[in-house]
């Protein structure tokens, strides 16, 4: 009998705990409903809080990094955007599909240029007509400079996120990212590097525009998502992480 009851209250305290951990500051009243009780905000002047994926408190525009690379992935300019996204498409079909090699594609669209340019000044010539002006091409360089500094940019950040999970401060944030690269290599088992460069395509220049159009809908059911998320995390670090003797290990000296 004495051990039933203890096992009962093991069972009671490891629920307690995972509520604390599922609810936390939830118990505690926030700074504006105490100002209210004390008669210092009314409740007109308040607003409910509404749940947003990550945590976010900016549009949707500005998460993205705003700016023209925000606006082709929400379709601000629907012909640019449909553009790169109709561009892409077909470098993937003519490279995956057709299985087209880029220097081989290249080489033939230089051909059908260059003899295309070549016919044309020709015939002009023959019926005694001024040949046509080629268009002087050039890459611009402040454009393209800035590209390059923005993925500069964000693969350093990605380097500091590295750096981070690696130095063990966040045990969660640790398991994310190993799940995270596992479901990569998955990936990586079934697509080739073309086409998982595609399908991320496709999913900027959709997911966000699409999220953007139905967030109302979509925050809460990514509210209720991840309260799950956290009571079955609750109860793996209740069960299997709080009894790691992570303690023991730090303070043992080499």
């Amino acid at each position: 009998m004495a051990d039933e009851h203890k096992e009962e209250v093991r069972a009671e305290s490891l629920v307690e705990k995972i509520e604390e951990k599922i609810h936390g500051h939830h118990d505690s009243p926030a700074p504006e409903v105490v100002r209210e009780k004390s008669g210092g905000v009314s409740p007109s002047s308040m607003k409910d809080k509404v749940y947003r994926i990550f945590g976010r408190e900016k549009p949707v525009h500005h998460v993205i990094g705003g700016g023209k690379l925000a606006d082709v992935f929400l379709w601000r300019d629907k012909k640019l955007s449909g553009g790169i996204l109709g561009g892409a498409t077909v470098m993937w079909v003519l490279f995956e599909l057709l299985e087209y090699h880029l220097l081989t594609l290249v080489a033939h669209l230089l051909i059908v240029a260059i003899a295309a340019f070549f016919l044309w000044s020709n015939a002009l010539t023959f019926i005694n007509k001024s040949p046509p002006k080629i268009p002087d091409i050039q890459i611009p360089e402040k454009p393209f400079l800035q590209i390059v500094s923005a993925i500069t940019f964000e693969i350093n950040r990605a380097l500091v996120v590295i750096r981070d999970i690696a130095s063990g401060k966040d045990l969660k944030q640790f398991l994310s990212a190993i799940a995270g690269l596992w479901i990569v290599s998955i990936l990586g088992k079934s697509y080739n590097f073309l086409t998982l460069v595609y399908i991320a395509t496709v999913l900027l220049f959709s997911v966000p525009v699409f999220y953007e159009k139905y967030e109302d809908k979509i925050d809460p059911l990514a509210e209720k998502a991840m309260f799950e998320i956290k009571k079955q995390y609750a109860v793996f670090d209740a069960k299997v992480l709080s009894k790691i003797p992570r303690g023991a290990l730090k303070n043992k000296k080499i």
